[in-house]
């Protein structure tokens, strides 16, 4: 009888919210052997899909990362020396981008100039965004390539930012090692 009263004599107090433990995949890389108008480097830890939309187009494909539950959505468009056409693209991207704006709490944006010479513009979205990270690469005359980070999840970003992290690492080096295999 003693025994039982002093077994539930102690103060119970909840214990904080934690968050699942994450592993993360060492960087490791190798090349897309697919035929598209561009090739790069992508995660050794990804899968290459094609990308299954309505609107999808042919070379649009999906970097997929199973055990992250995220993908990067890669988008291309011939430009074939159409000032007009490369104008259109440019603006959709920023459109695309801008339409963050009601959660992001901040868009940073920055242009640079990849090792193989093509202009860059990457987007860091902060906020409870569906996209966090964002870019678009083009040789200004002949190929358009725009990737999108995605997560299929309402989780909060905060416990997505390991995550989020580790895929842009490998969405930079993307950028860095694309390279446009048809010129016009």
């Amino acid at each position: 009888m003693i025994l039982l009263a002093t077994a539930c004599s102690e103060d119970y107090s909840p214990k904080p919210k934690g968050y699942n433990r994450i592993d993360l995949p060492v960087h490791e890389y190798q090349k897309l052997n697919e035929h598209h108008p561009y090739s790069f480097e992508y995660s050794k830890s990804a899968i290459i899909q094609p990308h299954k939309s309505a609107g999808s187009e042919p070379h649009w494909i999906d970097i997929v990362y199973p055990g992250l539950h995220a993908s990067v959505e890669i988008t291309y468009k011939a430009i074939n020396k159409k000032q007009k056409l490369l104008d259109e693209f440019l603006d959709d991207s920023h459109k695309l981008t801008s339409k963050h704006n009601i959660k992001a709490t901040a868009i940073d944006q920055s242009i640079s100039r990849t090792p193989k010479g093509y202009t860059a513009m990457i987007f860091e979205l902060s906020g409870e965004v569906p996209s966090q990270f964002q870019f678009y690469v083009t040789d200004s005359t002949s190929n358009f390539v725009r990737g999108a980070l995605y997560f299929p999840t309402a989780t909060q970003n905060d416990s997505l930012a390991p995550i989020i992290e580790f895929v842009k690492y490998d969405m930079m080096h993307l950028i860095n090692s694309l390279e446009f295999t048809v010129r016009k």
